[in-house]
């Protein structure tokens, strides 16, 4: 099966501070803007042949990661960096990785204007590069500032760049995992497709305004598509999003909301060869909400061969990749402190009716490559000229909503060695021990049988935790679930894990 993998976004540096003027908007004459012009656009486009996005030359798209990351944005150019309004908008250049060319308007009292790219937009290496960069004059994505964490400082805190990936952070967080507009044949033995933001419209707030509208248009072989982001930074730094799709063809695997993130290894998955860290991930598990009231939790895992699981549901009501361990301790690593990196929990804000939410873990052996995907896949796909809409809400906190103080997995690890069967721990968090004799467990696997289970007090997390033994037999394969009831009702997720014997001899 061939899949393709897609890197991580390097980190990007912080440019330095030049005594330059803002950047100049297009002096063309603008045009009236409105949601519905994105709309009107993407449904037009639909009714065309799919064209491949113009494309970077290959002095730029070859250039390696070192001098790619030379080309910043002059930082006192930002777009509206000068003026009352507390954002501002940076660019990114067209290079490396990021070969496609995408548009970039602002829109000012309902019109738009065109932000060219000129030979003093970027501060380059070398006047080569600055000379490709001016006769391309097209960008490759864009990102917002704000003072998210000093009220004195404009931090980035959203980018969009690359295919249909953006990321967003909240105050305190530093970037991990993507969020991407749409997901279409993921894992699927004919290669996946990446539809592209081909043109993006950022809204000018106000002086007053403390949210701030991101406008794009989506292209792809199989799909065209508006997007609406209301982006309201802070802690958390929430998005809400509108779309509208117009398929080209039927799709029968595509994926909304979709989040893309890294897990190397941590928890029930011990690294494969000596780490100092205890553990290297973006994202430790997936959190389901479902339509029925039932939460699921489900630790992360990097398989040795490719691994789908599918959660049937109606109407859920919410998921996402959770970054549950907030403290260095447990990751130990002093440059990319995977402890401040953000969670992100996807809100339906329409109901999405009959599906299923597909959890894809992808074999990796480095820390650069995003190797789990996660999103929601309608029943019955996209038809063609059906036009179809919903809207999400994508919060980037530090742990899944109203989770602080309820019940929850806060370690899932392997146990000891047993005479018979193996041994695997869940501790959970919020647990009294006055409670412990109230709550029974419930354990169940797919194939073997359940040899015992049972709870003891963790005063180290004020919670407890559940010791269960099973024994696999001789099944390469098995699903375990736990649940811990209290009073006829669950107390805490419903935690799933798949045994596999090439990943857990």
């Amino acid at each position: 099966m061939s899949l393709a993998v897609a890197a991580t976004t390097p980190a990007e540096p912080t440019p330095p501070v030049l005594p330059k003027q803002p950047a100049q908007l297009s002096q063309t004459t603008s045009s009236v803007f409105s949601h519905d012009t994105v709309i009107s656009l993407a449904q037009k486009l639909s009714q065309e042949p799919f064209k491949e996005a113009p494309k970077a030359p290959k002095e730029l798209s070859e250039l390696n990661y070192a001098t790619y990351n030379q080309i910043n944005y002059r930082e006192n150019s930002a777009i509206w960096g000068g003026t009352p309004t507390k954002f501002s908008v940076q660019l990114f250049a067209p290079g490396f990785l990021y070969k496609n060319l995408v548009d970039i308007d602002v829109v000012e009292n309902s019109r738009t204007s065109h932000i060219p790219l000129t030979d003093t937009s970027f501060d380059v290496p070398n006047d080569t590069i600055k000379s490709l960069l001016s006769q391309v004059g097209q960008y490759a994505g864009v990102r917002l500032h704000y003072p998210i964490n000093d009220n004195n400082l404009k931090d980035e805190f959203i980018m969009f760049q690359g295919a249909s990936y953006f990321k967003a952070l909240s105050k305190g967080q530093n970037y991990g995992l993507s969020n991407r507009g749409l997901a279409i044949d993921v894992a699927q033995s004919k290669g996946e497709e990446y539809p592209l933001f081909k043109h993006f419209w950022v809204e000018r707030p106000s002086k007053y305004q403390t949210a701030i509208v991101v406008h794009a248009l989506l292209d792809s072989q199989s799909v065209t598509g508006a997007y609406r982001f209301g982006i309201y930074p802070g802690a958390p730094t929430r998005v809400d999003v509108d779309v509208t799709l117009f398929p080209r063809k039927d799709i029968q695997h595509v994926g909304l909301a979709p989040l893309t993130s890294m897990f190397l290894f941590g928890g029930l998955d011990t690294a494969d060869k000596a780490d100092y860290r205890p553990a290297v991930h973006n994202s430790e598990g997936l959190q389901i909400d479902r339509g029925n009231g039932e939460r699921l939790w489900r630790p992360l895992n990097n398989p040795k061969k490719l691994q789908i699981s599918a959660f049937g549901d109606e109407d859920i009501k919410g998921f996402g990749l959770i970054q549950r361990k907030r403290d260095f301790d447990n990751y130990q690593d002093l440059e990319l402190h995977y402890h401040l990196r953000p969670s992100a929990w996807i809100e339906p804000l329409n109901d999405w009716g009959k599906g299923q939410l597909v959890l894809v873990e992808i074999p990796s052996n480095s820390q650069t490559n995003d190797n789990i995907v996660s999103y929601w896949e309608p029943e019955g796909g996209l038809k063609k000229d059906q036009p179809y809409r919903y809207s999400y809400r994508i919060t980037s906190a530090d742990d899944s909503p109203n989770m602080v103080s309820k019940v929850r997995v806060v370690r899932s690890f392997k146990g000891q060695m047993q005479a018979k069967g193996k041994e695997l721990l869940i501790d959970y968090s919020n647990i009294s021990p006055q409670d412990l004799d109230k709550i029974t467990i419930e354990a169940g696997i797919s194939k073997g049988k359940i040899l015992s289970s049972r709870i003891v007090a963790h005063p180290n997390i004020n919670g407890a935790r559940v010791f269960l033994t099973f024994e696999p037999e001789n099944t390469p394969l098995a699903e375990l679930r736990i649940q811990l009831i209290k009073d006829n009702k669950p107390i805490a997720a419903t935690w799933l894990y798949r045994w596999n014997s090439e990943d857990w001899p």
